[in-house]
């Protein structure tokens, strides 16, 4: 069946978006394409042109603006969001939006109020939540804004004729977990107008129950002081899903403890995704009974600009208009406009598979096995690296386990992209690494091969993190015993270690530090230029020691010894040859000094010898035509080996270079340990002890039929002779069995010949 459009203004507006969407992301593949990325002159602003420009020239500045000044090559690739056609309808409504806006004012009334009905019942019984109004908002906090407005309009009735003097008598009081957003709190004050200590920070439990819970009976024991100190509990905002773990308050206790103190409960979090499915844990459950939720379905569900919801139950209408919660101007209704086609477009059943298939994703992901917390019914998974027995400190095992998590979430990050893992700061746990299919899956496209992938590279990295941890204590050790070599002390770097090479010279300060740095630069390309497995830095860009050479992660199979002797010797070379090279330099400037100072004696000499006569320019020549002056030329030659000034009369009489003394050899670190096939640099074998005398026996199997070779023990009295000796003899001996023309004066019976030999 086909539908006509009626409206040809519609029909242009989806073409020429159609049109638009599909040149963005042609141009954005070409981008993707160019690897090198070249600052144009047409990137810079100009004057507006006053002719003006077509459609498909604007969308290529837009197209430029977009990719254009994209940083140059990074360590992680550049992922946009994944805008399919649920997308496409998200972003047509923002063209529907300006284009509805210019409609007569009551076509405007009719089609606003039609929009905002079906969209607020569609999420009421979507999320469960019934006799619910909904506030439309771009930044996911201004929904709770209003909430507390509306609260405060609510208990304080003079509050919209005096202001902020009523709370002069009685102080509000908003309670907000310490697992909640950063600056949630700052940012309510700010807004409201209201001081700090309006706001209280309540503690997750302790003792019992997961860490990121809040803890109900202390904020039971901190809503009565506040009440018995003359202050009114207003909001308790709780979470159903924290930032950091996911994990859920639990909403049925402060729900009844608000009743009690007649205070509103705003619920917020990822969890609340989940109430759209067939079957809901109880702890999420209970946001239903809440004062009012707040709901980001752009990041559930993948929708590009769409507005997060805020659901809340209220039976005043004009405290709500004053709050700012709903408002008489159509045009704000068109907010709801972008979410009204997208879950149209989705329909029930295909946001209900978005949300469970994101729910999946975390069931794969439970196979990893290192949680924070036992909390199987949130959606979020969050793990750390953790390294308990070590012969170090707590807080030095502390910042090696952040270290590690860190280096381990970003290389998740950056070897499964798809996956959205991130690395978050918890307040107990520290660095953790969070893998929150619900906000990232729909926008990245994350399959479950993508959550495969990122356990197998978890597996994969595992070993090579407690491998680098557990040698770390023995590479310092090698350090601290080798001389020339000093252990640089760096909690923060995920790495084997941190290493300088010293040396003193007696030198002032400065002069020393800049030969440090000249021979840590050239230690640093010296094992950088080895075929070996690790990785030479120079340390982090910011933070890190100077003059060191940082190495990083490593397997079982490394030779701490050999890494740190290897280390030791190509420093030492370099110092040795950078003075050789400073002493050279020195000897060659004192001897072309010297070479200048008998150069200009030999001259003196020479005009003494001469005469004076001989120097004015047509006498000279005509005496020395007539008598001739024979002098032998002098010249001088610097010898590089000795470091010594010689004639050069031998290279005149021998009309040859003379070579002089053999130069010592550059001095070089000479290691040559014996790898089997195959082994690289630093590596030890790890062979088993009967790998080992399979290839002893084998060797000593060699070495049998080696001595049977030989030839026997020699009887008393006879000598021992040279395979030169035998030679003739055993060609003797073949000459005596195969007699040739011209040999018949050689004795033809073998015996006789040794005979003769032992005689000899």
């Amino acid at each position: 069946m086909e539908y006509t459009m009626v409206d040809p203004t519609l029909a242009e507006m989806g073409k020429n978006l159609n049109e638009a969407m599909k040149m963005l992301e042609d141009n954005q593949r070409k981008a993707e394409e160019e690897n090198e990325k070249k600052y144009a002159r047409k990137d810079i602003p100009g004057p507006l042109q006053g002719s003006g420009q077509d459609m498909v020239s604007i969308l290529q500045l837009v197209q430029n603006l977009m990719h254009g000044e994209e940083e140059e090559e990074s360590s992680q690739a550049y992922r946009l969001q994944n805008v399919g056609e649920q997308g496409h309808m998200a972003l047509l409504g923002h063209s529907l939006a300006a284009y509805i806006s210019v409609l007569d004012r009551e076509r405007l009334r009719k089609l606003t109020t039609r929009i905002l009905s079906d969209t607020t019942l569609w999420l009421c019984r979507l999320f469960r939540y019934e006799n619910g109004s909904a506030y439309y908002h771009e930044d996911d906090r201004e929904g709770l804004l209003k909430i507390c407005r509306l609260v405060i309009h609510t208990r304080y009735e003079d509050y919209t004729v005096e202001g902020f003097n009523v709370l002069y008598t009685k102080q509000p009081v908003i309670y907000i977990s310490s697992a909640a957003r950063t600056g949630l709190g700052q940012a309510l004050c700010n807004q409201l107008g209201l001081p700090l200590s309006c706001m209280c920070r309540v503690p997750c439990n302790t003792m019992f129950g997961s860490q990121h819970q809040m803890d109900v009976a202390l904020l039971d024991r901190l809503i009565k002081d506040d009440v018995e100190s003359g202050k009114l509990p207003l909001l308790l905002v709780a979470n159903a899903g924290t930032p950091g773990a996911g994990h859920t308050d639990k909403l049925g206790r402060l729900k009844e403890l608000c009743e009690q103190y007649n205070m509103w409960l705003h619920v917020e979090g990822v969890n609340l995704a989940t109430l759209a499915l067939g079957y809901v844990s109880s702890s999420v459950l209970a946001a239903t009974k809440c004062d009012s939720m707040t709901l980001t379905l752009g990041s559930w569900l993948g929708l590009p600009a769409v507005p997060a919801v805020t659901l809340y139950r209220h039976e005043d209408p004009s405290l709500s208009l004053a709050a700012g919660l709903t408002s008489s101007q159509p045009v704000e209704k068109l907010r709801a406009l972008p979410l009204w086609l997208s879950l149209q477009y989705l329909g029930h059943d295909g946001i209900v598979e978005r949300i469970k298939h994101a729910s999946q994703l975390v069931s794969s992901a439970w196979l990893v096995g290192w949680l924070v917390e036992d909390e199987l019914s949130s959606p979020v998974v969050v793990f750390k690296f953790y390294q308990k027995y070590l012969n170090r400190g707590p807080t030095s095992v502390h910042f090696f386990n952040w270290a590690l998590s860190l280096q381990l979430g970003e290389q998740l990050a950056q070897l499964v992209p798809a996956s959205g893992v991130d690395v978050v700061e918890l307040e107990d746990e520290g660095t953790c690494v969070r893998f929150s299919p619900l906000m990232t899956s729909a926008v990245l496209g994350t399959e479950i091969q993508d959550v495969d992938q990122l356990v197998d590279c978890l597996k994969m990295k595992i070993p090579v993190l407690t491998s680098t941890l557990q040698l770390r204590e023995e590479f310092e050790q090698e350090v601290r015993r080798t001389v020339g070599l000093l252990y640089i002390e760096d909690l923060s770097w995920p790495g084997l270690g941190v290493v300088r090479y010293i040396f003193h010279d007696g030198k002032n300060d400065d002069k020393q530090e800049k030969e440090l740095e000249k021979i840590n630069t050239e230690l640093l390309k010296k094992l950088n230029e080895l075929e070996s497995d690790l990785t030479f830095s120079l340390g982090p860009e910011f933070g890190g020691q100077k003059n060191c050479v940082y190495i990083g992660m490593v397997t079982e199979d490394l030779d701490v010894s050999e890494l740190v002797e290897t280390i030791a010797a190509t420093g030492r070379e370099i110092e040795e040859n950078s003075r050789l090279l400073e002493n050279m330099t020195e000897v060659v400037r004192k001897g072309i000094q010297e070479a200048q100072l008998q150069l200009q004696k030999a001259n003196e000499e020479r005009l003494l010898e001469e005469g004076l006569l001989r120097q004015i320019p047509v006498v000279g020549s005509v005496l020395n035509w007539f008598s001739p002056f024979q002098a032998s030329p002098k010249g001088r030659t610097f010898n590089l080996t000795a470091g010594s000034l010689e004639s050069t009369e031998s290279t005149y009489v021998s009309k040859a270079q003379g070579t002089g003394t053999t130069p010592p050899p550059t001095p070089t670190s000479s290691l040559t340990k014996q790898r089997l096939p195959g082994q690289k640099i630093f590596k030890r074998s790890l062979r088993n002890s009967d790998a080992f005398s399979e290839t002893s026996s084998v060797s000593h199997c060699e070495d049998l039929e080696k001595t049977d070779q030989r030839p026997p023990p020699l009887s008393p009295g006879q000598e021992q002779r040279s395979p030169e000796t035998e030679k003739p003899e055993q060609q003797q001996q073949e000459g005596a069995q195969t007699p040739n023309k011209g040999t018949e004066d050689i004795p033809r019976d073998c015996t006789k010949v040794e005979e003769q030999e032992s005689q000899r």
